[in-house]
């Protein structure tokens, strides 16, 4: 087994992991900020020395590195079972197009660099098409969508000391995903029924989820994923997230709450603000990596929904790559937030390889310095 060997000590405390956790989300006293990061584009495993001559190749091995604190999150298959089988279709000199495993024919660069495929066709395109996919890849309790409730049991124990939580998925993120962005805005209004039915599904793959799960672990939160937003807005309407999405998320908070799980958030990137009345009203009380750039300073939506909304994340991934002078400023700016609680400071995405390496190192000890409670 790989060793991989800390850089730096484990931030002290008076609070286990899960004590701390669960007080700064609800607006209760808490030793210090919670410490954690959302982690690195691919290129920073191999382009910072700070990784490559310390091994580091995964995000899992970075925060061990980095020794921040212990949080997962577990849950079963809530997608596609079985997903599509990866194949080539095609290859030019610098591309090839692909068959992905969410059966999207897309075209990535043959180097490897992270960029966002360029979508050439979906499996579904029509609502034969989503039937013929349903029956095939939808079907509850499907041999992939088995849970080992012994190993779950066991990793997530009643007197662990990390939070855990739990995976209640998309409603309308990965059908993005399999239907493509264009392709889902034409579906609202070409599909309607379709797309009702395609949030239907995978809110009843959710809840089949939660009924194996929930007996079995004292969750500290739920965390889900809904990739629909750009700096522009969402690009669903306010009106379909309000009557068709956010009904399926009530329906989910109704098992989450009757097993105490009151914190949920949601990784949604871009400009939440003309859906966030309808997440908060579905129960989605968080939101994460909250994307500065695409919305607004965590402290203005903050001061305008008061306690009833949570932030993780939050600090501009812009003022990271500025240098030491604007990363002191930035976390300056959030500094009443992380003392009310309520909200826990790191990189608003997986920070990209043009921040310096030291300046990188800089914020870590400066957040620890003022807000690690040392």
């Amino acid at each position: 087994m790989k060793t991989i060997t800390p850089i730096r000590e484990k931030w002290p405390g008076t609070m286990t992991d899960r004590e701390r956790f669960r007080a700064q989300m609800h607006y209760q006293p808490f030793d210090r900020t919670f410490n954690m990061e959302f982690g690195y584009w691919d290129e920073n495993y191999y382009l910072w020395k700070l990784f490559t001559e310390n091994g580091v190749t995964n995000e899992g091995e970075a925060n061990h590195f980095f020794s921040f604190d212990r949080i997962e999150t577990t849950g079963s298959n809530v997608w596609l079972d079985p997903s599509f089988e990866p194949i080539e279709i095609s290859r030019t000199e610098r591309t090839k197009t692909v068959l992905n495993g969410d059966g999207l024919w897309t075209e990535v660069a043959l180097d490897g660099h992270s960029s966002i495929p360029h979508c050439v066709k979906s499996s579904v395109e029509s609502p034969e098409d989503w039937k013929r996919v349903k029956d095939e890849r939808f079907r509850p309790r499907s041999q992939g969508r088995k849970i080992d409730a012994r190993a779950i049991k066991a990793r997530y124990p009643a007197d662990r000391d990390f939070p855990a939580g739990v995976n209640v998925g998309s409603m309308i993120g990965k059908i993005r995903d399999m239907l493509t962005f264009e392709g889902l805005c034409y579906a609202q209004y070409d599909y309607p029924e379709m797309l009702e039915d395609m949030v239907e599904t995978c809110c009843v793959m959710v809840e089949d989820s939660l009924d194996q799960l929930l007996p079995l672990v004292d969750f500290d939160y739920a965390a889900g994923w809904e990739d629909i937003c750009f700096k522009n807005g969402p690009i669903v309407t306010p009106d379909f997230f309000r009557e068709v999405v956010m009904p399926r998320y009530k329906r989910i908070n109704a098992k989450l709450k009757a097993r105490g799980i009151d914190i949920w958030y949601c990784d949604c990137d871009g400009d939440i603000r003309p859906i966030l009345d309808s997440f908060l009203e579905g129960g989605v009380n968080c939101m994460f990596p909250y994307e500065v750039n695409g919305c607004m300073h965590p402290k203005d939506l903050l001061d305008q929904y008061g306690k009833q909304l949570r932030i993780m994340g939050g600090i501009d991934k812009m003022q990271l790559k500025a240098g030491k002078d604007a990363i002191k400023a930035y976390l300056k700016s959030v500094e009443p937030l992380v003392e009310r609680g309520g909200y826990i400071p790191f990189c608003d995405h997986r920070c990209p390889p043009d921040v310096a390496e030291d300046d990188y190192l800089y914020y870590l000890d400066l957040k620890k310095k003022m807000f690690g409670g040392v």
